[in-house]
């Protein structure tokens, strides 16, 4: 399956990603997402945040 944004081959520096069902998660807990999109726009807290990029495998 193909996720909306082109899956590199190398991870996004700085980027932790745990999700391993996410199509973008690489071995490692990194994230192979070519750009990734962190929603809502007014969140105040990590729990009202979400990652708009995640894609199922």
């Amino acid at each position: 399956m193909q996720g909306r944004v082109e899956r590199k081959n190398n991870h996004l520096p700085g980027v932790k990603c745990v999700v391993n069902t996410c199509y973008y998660h690489a071995q490692g807990d990194y994230c192979n997402a070519s750009k990734i999109e962190i929603q809502p726009m007014n969140a105040s807290s990590t729990q009202d945040t979400d990652c708009a990029t995640f894609a199922p495998k």
